[in-house]
C-alpha cells in the first residue's frame, strides 16, 4: 500500500485507464474553486449545466459558478431536493427538461455537483439527453468521492428496488475536493467511511489494518483523509479497468450491498431511518456472518468488522434501524431484485476473511432465508 503523502496541500491524480474513454481523478483541497480551470482545459468552448441539490447549492454553488465564470465558461444551474427520494423518474424528468430548456448541446458539459444521489441522477441524465452529452463528476460527499463518482455506474431507483434503471456512462473528469467534506454532518461522514472500509475488506487487508489504526485521522482531515480517498479511488479504478461493465470481478465492489440494498428498500429509502452507507455497514457485517455460516471463514472476521465499524459510530445490527423491522419476505424480494435469482440460487459477495472476498453465484435461496430469519428473530 502506498504511504500517505505528508503535505496537506498536495493534489493527487489517479488515472482510470479505459483507453479512449479514460479520465483523471484529482483529489485535494480547493478543487471546487479551481474547477473552471480544469473544465476549460478539458473543453474550452463548452457551456456548463450544473446539476446539484439545494443543500450543496447553498453551501458551495457560488464558489463553483464563480470559478466557471473566471475561466470564461457560461453556466446554468438545476437544483433538486436533497436525499434519496430525488433519485427517481419524476426528478429525472425535471433534470432532463431543465438541460433541454437551457439549450445544452452534445458538446456542452453537465456537472454532477453533489453526493451520490446527484451523481447517479445527473450522470444518467447526461447519458440520455441528446443520446449522450459529456459530464464531469464533482462529488461533495465522502461516499461519492470514494465510490459512486468513479466507474460510470449511473441510474435511479424503482419502487421495486435500488438502482434498477440506469446505464454505464463514464465521466470525462472527477474533481474530489476534500475540503468540502468539512461541511458534512458526522452521520454523512460515517456513512461514506463505510465505503472506504469496504475496499480494505474486499482485497486489501493492509489497508483495513491501516484504517483500524488511523480512522480518527481520516475523520480529522488532512493527509490521512486524502490518502484514504486516494487509496479507495485507486482500488476502484483498477477494478473498473479490469471489468468495466461488471461481467465478473467488478461485482466484488458490491460487498455488503446486496443485504444493504434490501435494508434500504425495506425502509422505502427513508434517509431519516437509514442512509446508504449505514445499510452497507450492516450489510458488510451480514456478509461476513453469512460467510461464516457457510463455513467460508471463522467468526473472528465478522467480529473484527463489527469492532471497527462500531468504533467509528456506524450501525452493525438490524435493531439499530429505527422504526418497524422488515419482514423476511420484504428482504428476500428485495434481494431477488438486486441480484436476480437464477435457477433457485443467488449471487452474493462472500469472504474467506478480512480482505479475501469472492463472488459466489450459487447461494441457495433457502440458506439466505434461514440466515435472515435468524437475524430477524435476534433483533425482535
Amino acid at each position: 500500500m502506498v504511504a500517505p503523502a505528508t503535505s496537506s496541500n498536495d493534489i493527487e491524480k489517479i488515472r482510470v485507464d479505459l483507453g479512449k474513454r479514460g479520465y483523471d481523478i484529482f483529489i485535494g483541497d480547493g478543487l471546487v474553486a479551481q474547477a473552471g480551470t480544469y473544465i476549460s482545459d478539458l473543453q474550452p468552448d463548452a457551456r456548463c449545466i450544473i446539476v446539484t441539490d439545494d443543500n450543496v447549492n447553498a453551501l458551495h454553488g457560488d464558489t463553483l459558478r464563480q470559478s466557471l465564470s473566471d475561466a470564461g465558461l457560461e453556466s446554468h444551474t438545476i437544483s433538486v431536493a436533497p436525499g434519496e427520494p430525488s433519485k427517481g423518474f419524476p426528478t429525472l424528468e425535471t433534470v432532463v427538461d431543465g438541460v433541454l430548456a437551457a439549450g445544452m448541446e452534445r458538446g456542452d458539459v453537465l456537472l454532477a455537483f453533489g453526493g451520490g444521489v446527484v451523481g447517479d441522477l445527473a450522470g444518467f441524465a447526461a447519458g440520455i439527453v441528446r443520446r449522450g452529452m459529456g459530464f464531469v463528476q464533482i462529488p461533495t460527499s465522502l461516499l461519492a468521492q470514494v465510490d459512486s463518482s468513479v466507474g460510470g455506474k449511473t441510474g435511479i431507483n424503482s419502487p421495486r428496488g435500488k438502482n434498477l434503471v440506469g446505464l454505464f456512462n463514464q465521466p470525462s473528469l472527477v474533481l474530489a475536493d476534500t475540503s468540502v467534506l468539512d461541511t458534512l454532518s458526522d452521520r454523512e461522514m460515517r456513512a461514506g467511511y463505510a465505503e472506504v472500509a469496504k475496499y480494505g475488506l474486499i482485497d486489501q487487508p493492509d489497508f483495513f489494518h491501516w484504517l483500524e489504526d488511523n480512522h480518527e485521522a481520516v475523520f480529522a482531515g488532512g493527509a490521512a483523509r486524502r490518502h484514504a480517498i486516494a487509496q479507495s479511488c485507486r482500488s476502484k479504478a483498477a477494478v473498473v479497468k479490469a471489468d468495466e461493465l461488471e461481467n465478473g470481478s467488478r461485482a466484488l465492489l458490491n460487498l455488503g450491498h446486496t443485504f444493504g440494498h434490501a435494508l434500504e428498500a425495506s425502509v422505502a429509502y427513508d434517509s431519516e431511518r437509514l442512509v446508504h452507507g449505514e445499510g452497507v455497514a450492516i450489510g458488510m457485517v451480514m456478509a461476513h456472518e453469512f460467510s461464516n455460516r457457510l463455513n467460508h471463514c471463522g467468526p473472528e472476521a465478522a467480529e473484527r468488522v463489527i469492532a471497527h465499524l462500531e468504533k467509528v459510530g456506524l450501525p452493525t445490527r438490524l435493531d439499530q434501524i429505527p422504526g418497524p423491522k422488515p419482514t423476511l419476505d420484504q428482504l428476500i424480494d428485495a434481494i431477488a431484485q438486486d441480484k436476480k435469482v437464477s435457477r433457485g440460487a443467488l449471487t452474493f459477495i462472500l469472504t474467506e476473511g478480512i480482505g479475501k472476498s469472492f463472488v459466489s453465484k450459487d447461494v441457495p435461496v433457502s440458506q439466505v432465508r434461514d440466515y435472515l430469519q435468524q437475524k430477524l428473530n435476534a433483533s425482535a
